[in-house]
């Protein structure tokens, strides 16, 4: 297996650090030195929701650019389009802004000191599975915003690392502080808040904690547990997670699975990966949303995706949704390629 591919792979299943591997996989697949890596993913994707049809060409370019051996400056950005039907043709929006901006210090095995705009680890969603090239289902659970406040992301500070790594087990931390940002391109609110996972190898689990408190305006706590399992020599996947807040909490599981049996993972059988998500959302009152639905909410996703050569993957997928106010069909479908490549051809060493 290349590198790039285990990296990938250590990514899809586990990784924190999405842009370090990046750095660090270009750089020792070329042989060079300090390169900047260019990557992210291009799609274009359809959603059809209770009969209103939606098209979205989306591009979101990943920066990693190391500066010596303990620097990393890290960015995403998002540009898209969305069309939708109405009765005078197609109703149009855009929308092009930096996700996040971060500078990383790597001051030791143990601890990376990160500063600037940064996606808040509050959970797994936001930081794992949030690239359109990464998660199974094109929209994200109905929990994705609690514990995230209005943006998701935060500007200030954040230490994170490894606090313990043994060979059967190992425990991560991620701490943070957010200020309160007026700014167009990072917005964000006054919070502070953590998470920390044990992963143990041998069994191939994860099981985390996550806290956020809100600063900002009524001061609110948000908790949240997750569990990740990745079966040893299987490509089957289990993922989850429960959030509660002061108004509203709930659950996503996600499971999905491709077969070796007929040839391996890269056969025309084996590119399959179908996929099933089931999530609920319970609402302690309705004076907030939190940006989950006003009443209480149960979803069924459906979906079977066909990984292509060349990270290009095809998703598709059917949800019924089922609440006190309506039932809804959703029905998606979508292609996306992942790019990686240098910024420029380093030096030889």
């Amino acid at each position: 297996m290349s590198r790039f591919s285990s990296l990938n792979s250590y990514w899809k299943g586990r990784t924190l650090g999405l842009l370090a591997a990046l750095a660090v996989s270009s750089i020792s697949f070329a042989g060079a030195q300090n390169v900047p890596a260019i990557s992210g993913g291009v799609a274009f994707l359809t959603s059809t929701n209770g009969g209103n049809t939606t098209y979205t060409p989306l591009i979101e370019p990943l920066l990693a650019a190391p500066i010596g051996k303990h620097i990393l400056i890290e960015s995403r950005a998002a540009i898209l389009e969305t069309f939708s039907p109405d009765s005078t043709g197609y109703n149009h929006t855009h929308f092009a802004g930096l996700t996040y901006l971060q500078g990383d210090y790597i001051a030791s095995p143990h601890l990376t000191i990160v500063g600037g705009s940064f996606l808040l680890p509050f959970g797994t969603y936001n930081e794992r599975l949030s690239p359109v090239w990464i998660g199974n289902f094109q929209d994200g659970p109905l929990i994705a915003s609690l514990g995230l406040l209005s943006t998701g992301t935060g500007v200030g500070g954040m230490l994170r690392g490894s606090a313990i790594s043994r060979r059967k087990y190992s425990i991560d931390y991620a701490t943070w502080f957010s200020a309160r940002s007026g700014n167009e391109q990072f917005n964000s609110e006054r919070s502070f808040g953590g998470r920390a996972s044990l992963y143990l190898q041998d069994s191939r689990l994860e099981v985390g904690l996550s806290y956020d408190r809100s600063l900002q305006g009524t001061q609110e706590n948000f908790y949240g547990t997750h569990v990740w399992w990745e079966p040893k020599d299987t490509a089957f996947r289990l993922r989850s997670e429960f959030a509660r807040g002061h108004h509203a909490q709930g659950y996503w599981i996600e499971a999905d699975y491709r077969t070796q049996a007929f040839g391996g993972l890269n056969s025309w059988v084996g590119r399959f990966e179908p996929l099933f998500r089931m999530q609920q959302t319970f609402r302690r009152d309705t004076i907030i949303s939190d940006g989950l639905p006003l009443v209480n909410t149960q979803r069924a996703d459906f979906g079977l995706d066909y990984n292509l050569p060349h990270n290009t993957r095809i998703l598709t997928s059917y949800s019924r949704q089922f609440s006190s106010s309506n039932n809804t069909n959703i029905w998606e479908t979508g292609i996306v390629y992942r790019f990686l490549f240098p910024a420029w051809k380093g030096k030889s060493q």
